[in-house]
């Protein structure tokens, strides 16, 4: 749980801020998100499987352009 105290004479604004940060680094949004509904097994495996091709294709798209930077 992300826990974060006002200093004295420190505003809110700033202490806000320290607060997202944290709840962003500790990965609490992606937790809940996670568990907000049930995922069958298979379709656990289809998403993370997409999500894999979806990067590598990102992946190969900047190396892609790089190549022609190069030449």
């Amino acid at each position: 749980m992300a826990e974060v105290r006002l200093q004295e004479g420190e505003p809110l604004e700033n202490a806000l801020r320290r607060f997202k940060r944290k709840v962003q680094t500790e990965e609490i949004i992606k937790d809940v998100k996670r568990h907000s509904f049930y995922l069958k097994p298979g379709e656990r495996r289809r998403l993370k499987q997409a999500l894999a091709r979806k990067r590598a294709r990102k992946k190969n798209r900047g190396d892609r352009n790089l190549r022609s930077e190069r030449d």
